[in-house]
């Protein structure tokens, strides 16, 4: 079952500093590396990247984030094009969705992923033919 994994849940295992999320995230991407169904697209690397070497306290060495990226590009990635936006933009536009969110359904469908794991849509929520997966439960107040 091919799992298409969002960016939030990608930096979370990179971010030894969020003590609740880190290894929730980390254990997931290990399930996926371990079962072979991660899957990504180009927007989700880019944004990886942007994250991790400019909003970590401090933040990660661009050496190590190539590194990073260079690793998770042995998943299927999707390349986001023209087809894949306008695609999107008729997601983003019949679920009412932000662009951003239907740009990384439409990656995901066009994967042939079943899962989307992102922490940004419903759990639960079945959009385009993809379950919603939030790894991480709320918690206590």
């Amino acid at each position: 079952m091919a799992s298409f994994v969002d960016t939030s849940v990608l930096v979370y295992a990179h971010d030894t500093s969020d003590v609740r999320r880190q290894p929730i995230a980390a254990r997931v991407l290990d399930d996926l590396w371990r079962t072979r169904d991660g899957v990504l697209s180009t927007q989700v690397l880019t944004e990886f990247y942007a994250v991790v070497t400019r909003k970590f306290d401090p933040p990660m060495p661009r050496r190590e984030a190539r590194t990073l990226v260079d690793a998770y590009a042995a998943w299927p990635v999707v390349q986001v094009g023209p087809s894949l936006i306008v695609a999107a933009s008729a997601l983003e536009e019949q679920h009412s969705l932000s662009f951003w969110d239907a740009l990384i359904l439409e990656a995901a469908r066009r994967a042939g992923a079943s899962r989307l794991v992102s922490e940004d849509l419903q759990h639960g929520r079945r959009i385009a033919g993809l379950v919603i997966t939030n790894p991480f439960p709320p918690h206590d107040s």
